[in-house]
């Protein structure tokens, strides 16, 4: 009798288990509404895909494009077709959803009302295709409803590319991975001390010279994007659905341009040589106004980002230079701190007049800008104090404080080689997943102006595409639940559905943490002569 009573247990408890796997959302990030119906829908090479308007015909073939790629299925595309298959509509009217996504014994249904909406719908049924059976050249396809939408606007990864330098096709290959899980605003650091890395025609020294070197060894040929290839990968972004912003960094961080054009320098410091660009010059003001009209040219997503952070590392000669006390007694400006705010309103002027807005670090809420045509980032999680003093003056801001969303900083104890805070804090998969901006805000603050959220990834100690890659996967997904999703947190949940998501990063030769075999991986360390070592405090 007892016998009996534990194999029913037994049975009931595998049961349970069955059933709740199936329940569990293949999708990252969770959707709003996910539930699972009856029946299923076998995709096959001869299933249509269909879009009947005509702004849905690159989504259609966005969509083409993947199922042939990662499952070897040639589907075709066509306006209309009474067959079985996946249907993008565009609905007229509007709705708090996004997209809505139905996979019935009758096909596949996603419905919108625009692309981007619908090239999100898409995205959801590819990761469900990457997660099905494919049984000699068709997809079985299990029924669900799904009606998402995103919890902010602004959902972004940036890169920083000065330190070291990572190509045409490593970037092509982020923002895949950033379209598969939704996030939409590519914030490009194309430019620091180390290296400069964007063709200006008119300037042709500042990728010929500023681009030689990186962070480890400033003796490497020069290395830079033409502005063909900038255009290759903001077109490629485009086709995702993916903004990409530029940084040209100053007043600070400019050393890789004055190697190339010494005559523009503002001094620096022992620790930062040639750190900034000289205020006290008009032909600077020129100079920089030029590079950012190129630059405008390039990028239609309408926004620059000047950096404006940290200038105090390298502006001890501001003082002393002629020009700059020329400047200052003929301006009225009592301190270099006063010459700090005139460069970049002087700057954000030049930016303004080309009908784009103007992004800077947190530093700059300090300056008094316009509020409809800037845009604060808030790094500093030390200083909750700057992000309620930009949203108090009115300005738009996304978040990317350092804790959790300083991707160059290890996400494991156990990992040694790479960023920790000060007293030893790393940025774990799970701190990313549950950030709270109610965690930094005081009552007095609109949340409205709140944009979004980014991830930022430093390169200091990422010399290699393997090490960007350890350092970015799993944290994208968690990003990206993180900006997307609107439902009550639940890490465990989160797991469950990353578990699923393993796999297609080995597919794609991705090296990952692995946080449920953190033995699988090992954390890749280069270690040798010409090389920095960046101890577990830096």
């Amino acid at each position: 009798m007892n016998l009996r009573k534990l194999i029913l247990v037994c049975s009931l408890l595998i049961a349970y288990q069955i059933t709740n796997a199936q329940e569990i959302c293949p999708i990252i990030p969770q959707p709003v509404k996910f539930a699972k119906t009856d029946g299923s829908f076998v995709l096959t090479q001869h299933s249509p895909i269909v879009a009947e308007s005509k702004l849905l015909i690159p989504v259609a073939h966005y969509l083409q494009q993947e199922l042939l790629k990662e499952q070897g299925l040639p589907l075709s595309v066509y306006k209309a077709s009474k067959e079985s298959g996946v249907k993008l509509l565009l609905t007229s009217k509007k709705s708090s959803d996004l997209y809505t996504l139905e996979i019935s014994s009758k096909g596949v249904e996603i419905s919108a009302s625009d692309a981007e909406g619908a090239f999100y719908g898409v995205v959801s049924l590819l990761q469900i295709a990457r997660q099905s059976k494919n049984l000699k050249g068709s997809l079985s396809l299990e029924g669900c409803k799904i009606q998402d939408s995103p919890l902010y606007e602004w959902r972004g990864l940036m890169l920083d590319e000065s330190r070291h330098f990572f190509g045409v096709a490593k970037v092509k290959s982020i923002l895949d991975w950033m379209a598969f899980y939704k996030l939409n605003r590519f914030h490009w650091h194309l430019t620091d001390e180390p290296a400069w890395r964007i063709e200006i025609k008119r300037y042709p020294g500042l990728a010929l010279i500023g681009g030689i070197g990186d962070f480890l060894n400033g003796t490497l040929p020069s290395q830079y994007y033409t502005q063909e290839q900038v255009k290759e990968i903001v077109a490629y972004a485009a086709q995702r659905f993916i903004t990409v912003i530029p940084e040209i960094d100053m007043p600070g961080h400019a050393s890789a341009a004055n190697r190339a054009y010494p005559e523009f320098s503002g001094g620096g410091s022992e620790g930062h040589p040639e750190f900034t660009f000289n205020p006290g010059k008009e032909v600077t003001y020129q100079y920089l106004s030029n590079i950012l009209r190129e630059t405008n040219a390039l990028f239609p997503s309408g926004m620059i980002h000047l950096g404006g952070d940290e200038v105090s590392y390298g502006n001890q000669q501001w003082s002393t230079n002629a020009d700059i006390k020329t400047l200052m007694q003929s301006k009225g400006l009592a301190n270099v701190k006063e010459v700090e705010k005139y460069f970049m309103k002087r700057m954000a002027d030049s930016v303004y007049s080309m009908n784009a807005k103007l992004l800077v670090w947190d530093e700059m809420a300090e300056v008094d800008l316009p509020k409809d045509k800037t845009i604060i980032f808030w790094w500093r999680h030390d200083k909750p104090d700057m992000l309620n003093l930009s949203l108090k003056k009115g300005y738009e801001t996304v978040l990317c404080p350092r804790l959790p969303f300083y991707f160059d900083f290890v996400q494991d104890s156990t990992h040694n080689y790479g960023r920790k805070w000060s007293n030893k804090l790393y940025n774990a998969l799970e701190s990313v997943y549950s950030f709270s901006q109610d965690n930094y805000l005081d009552g007095s603050v609109s949340k409205k102006q709140i944009l979004g959220i980014q991830a930022d990834l430093w390169t200091e100690t990422i010399q290699s595409d393997q090490r960007l890659d350890y350092l970015l996967f799993p944290r994208i997904t968690a990003l990206a639940e993180a900006a997307w999703s609107k439902n009550a947190k639940d890490f465990q949940a989160f797991m469950q559905r990353l578990k699923k998501h393993m796999p297609l990063f080995q597919q794609a030769s991705i090296y990952y943490y692995d946080p449920f075999n953190p033995a699988k991986n090992p954390e890749p360390v280069r270690i040798g002569a010409g090389v920095k070592r960046f101890d577990t405090g830096l």
